[in-house]
């Protein structure tokens, strides 16, 4: 693929171009798909995902007191955290306990903390990978990093749900291939980048209005709806006709329609009227603090399927660095994990109990994780060099760790994972060969993954 078929505008004029794409009936803000008919000409291979469930903690997620026990044998003693931030200087700084208890969970035996003792019923679904690294030490930079697979932001990198979605297209022609639910700690998490708006998230929430500014006022008559999707239909035709050479333009005019007919199917893909209430308790619906994320997942679930293929869902984006963000003191983990714990175990129960668990690849992850050390306080500060991550279903082993981090959880040591990697093992389990995720823009190829990037081998079935 060519710049120009990125960039198709050529010598149509910006200001026109804003203003015939505005024309639509429906505002610039509804994410779409590319192609209708399964996306762009990348290469495939056998998928064992049909769709991924992407569950970011904004903020930065303790490690250490989660899901990679240390134990307090090293507390209080100086440790050497050279290396740390951009400081190459010798460092010294004193270990801080972790207050929590590990308990072994599931046939597998995983400790997990007290935090999360619903995670810990379904562990053996899972696969911890307990040494993942980034390079970002910094909020921003580092969920810029997650997100895209890149540090550098000479393009503007589009994230992994919006490569997927130009890759596979969308599996129903009602709903967008890629959605975001939750407030994210950055608008980049939605974003399209050089594949183009199209491609970017479209932002789902539960209850009666699933899209802002979707739903027809509730004085518009049917008779005047039809005339209305008339109107729009010829307009979109005349549209096709004057800039039929422009592949990109064709396809926003795509996304107005999508809009057009997510009018009556989303509405009734976040309806949880005909959720049985033991079903809505798994997912903590209805508890005073699970209430919020439960709604996100079980929608997730529903999305799913729809035949919906990457939605992601964002937990506590708000307050800028995000409220998992634990540099005063580790106690402001406890409400974070109380809204998540359930939430997360109902969903990766439910999707095994409906036959969904091994088509849905199920990713929680953060920017980065916590060191073992404080600032002067009971919290702990950013650590890019040692963190855990965890996957579900689609194809994974469940009940696993993969590698380990130092004797005090600073750095990853063994088997260590970048997040190419993480995204990498994603894009493998969809069905799409990670090396082959590269199109070329000015003469200049870009990739998706780096370089010597490959799927985390060991933890797939």
């Amino acid at each position: 693929m060519t710049s120009s078929s990125i960039y198709p505008c050529g010598r149509f004029a910006r200001r026109r171009f804003l203003h015939q794409v505005g024309a639509g009936f429906f505002g610039t803000a509804i994410g779409a798909v590319l192609a209708a008919d399964g996306g762009n000409s990348v290469p495939r291979i056998t998928p064992r995902a049909r769709s991924v469930i992407f569950l970011f903690m904004c903020g930065g997620v303790s490690h250490l007191d989660t899901f990679d026990p240390k134990g307090n044998g090293m507390a209080g003693k100086l440790i050497n955290a050279v290396g740390f931030g951009d400081n190459m200087a010798e460092m010294m700084r004193p270990v801080i306990p972790c207050h929590r208890t590990f308990t072994p969970c599931g046939k597998s035996g995983i400790p997990v903390s007290d935090w999360f003792p619903h995670v810990g019923s379904v562990m053996d679904e899972i696969a911890v990978v307990r040494s993942m690294y980034c390079h970002e030490t910094n909020h921003f930079p580092a969920v810029v990093e997650m997100a895209t697979g890149h540090r550098d932001r000479l393009l503007e990198h589009p994230t992994l749900g919006s490569w997927v979605s130009f890759a596979l297209g969308n599996e129903n022609q009602n709903l967008p291939t890629f959605v975001n639910l939750g407030r994210p700690s950055s608008a980049v998490q939605l974003s399209g980048g050089y594949l183009g708006a199209t491609v970017s998230a479209t932002p789902f929430q539960p209850g009666e209005v699933p899209i802002p500014n979707l739903k027809p006022p509730k004085n518009t008559s049917a008779a005047d709806r039809e005339r209305q999707m008339q109107l729009l239909s010829a307009m979109n035709e005349e549209f096709r006709r004057d800039y039929a050479i422009h592949s990109a333009i064709a396809a926003r005019t795509r996304s107005y329609e999508l809009a057009a007919r997510m009018q009556a199917c989303a509405p009734e893909a976040v309806d949880f009227s005909n959720e049985p209430e033991s079903i809505r308790q798994q997912y903590g619906v209805g508890g005073a603090d699970t209430d919020d994320f439960g709604k996100r997942l079980l929608l997730a679930r529903r999305l799913v399927e729809r035949g919906v293929r990457f939605i992601q869902v964002c937990h506590a984006g708000n307050g800028g660095n995000g409220a998992w963000d634990a540099h005063d003191d580790m106690g402001s983990h406890a409400p974070l994990c109380r809204q998540t714990d359930r939430p997360i175990a109902g969903l990766i129960s439910d999707l095994k109990q409906r036959g969904l668990l091994d088509t849905t690849l199920v990713v929680w992850t953060s920017e980065f994780g916590r060191t073992p050390w404080s600032q002067n306080t009971t919290g702990r500060d950013h650590n890019p060099k040692g963190f855990t991550s965890w996957l579900a279903g689609g194809g994974v082993r469940g009940g696993t760790i993969w590698g380990r981090t130092d004797d005090v959880g600073y750095r990853a040591v063994q088997d260590k994972v970048y997040i190419n990697d993480l995204q990498a093992t994603i894009i493998c389990q969809l069905g799409l060969d990670p090396k082959q995720m590269e199109i070329e823009i000015s003469g200049r190829p870009v990739r998706l993954v780096e370089e010597g990037s490959e799927p985390i081998r060991g933890i797939l079935a």
